[in-house]
């Protein structure tokens, strides 16, 4: 009889699996491709296209968090190399990748040269990397650290009062995001990242399309 009720039991459990994995409104955990009408939904939901975009943080990029939906990003004042005041508005029309960095962050060091190779192969009237240094001690200190570090393709970028991170509500650094051609952020990574690497340039190119 103890063996029956097992029988009985197992057969049950079964059952309400098959229940749920097998039912049009139950729950499937694999992943899915969304419907023609579903991408259609997203597309007329305003900010849902992030939602419904193929993803690309992969490998070297796999800390890359995407937005839920597309947001506009702050607009914070910084300047160019010829001290003139700039927000990303100023760059509306392009895919931008925002770097936030400073002289003292050993890590923004690290990968500031992948970030000069990435513009360099991919910089356009489509798409910059604007790197925006957050020191307070001034321009020239931020410039001479880009040239001791060889950086060649990277148009200078700075916000002298530092207040950039706290804009975007970027914690540490160096804080990267990616803002699409209308100002919305895509997504950032928090930390450095080899964004020359081929991982990067998916994530980049997806972007451009």
């Amino acid at each position: 009889m103890r063996v029956s009720y097992l029988a009985v039991g197992g057969v049950a459990a079964v059952a309400a699996v098959a229940a749920i994995y097998g039912s049009p409104n139950g729950i499937d955990n694999a992943i899915r491709t969304p419907s023609g009408a579903e991408t259609k939904l997203a597309a007329a939901t305003p900010g849902a296209e992030a939602a419904a975009a193929p993803r690309h943080n992969t490998g070297k990029l796999a800390a890359f968090v995407y937005k839920s939906a597309l947001e506009p990003i702050a607009e914070f004042p910084f300047f160019n190399g010829a001290k003139e005041t700039q927000t990303i508005a100023h760059h509306k029309g392009k895919v931008v990748l925002l770097n936030l960095w400073a002289t003292w962050c050993g890590p923004c060091r690290e990968e500031m040269p992948s970030l000069d190779r990435l513009q360099k192969d991919l910089g356009s009237d489509k798409f910059e990397v604007i790197a925006v240094s957050v020191d307070k001690n001034g321009f020239d200190t931020a410039k001479k650290f880009l040239d001791g570090l060889g950086v060649q393709s990277l148009a200078y970028y700075a916000d002298p009062t530092g207040r950039a991170p706290s804009q975007v509500k970027a914690i540490g650094m160096p804080a990267t995001l990616l803002i699409d051609s209308n100002g919305r952020e895509i997504g950032r990574l928090m930390g450095p990242a080899e964004w020359d690497s081929p991982d990067a340039k998916r994530l980049i190119e997806a972007a451009l399309r």
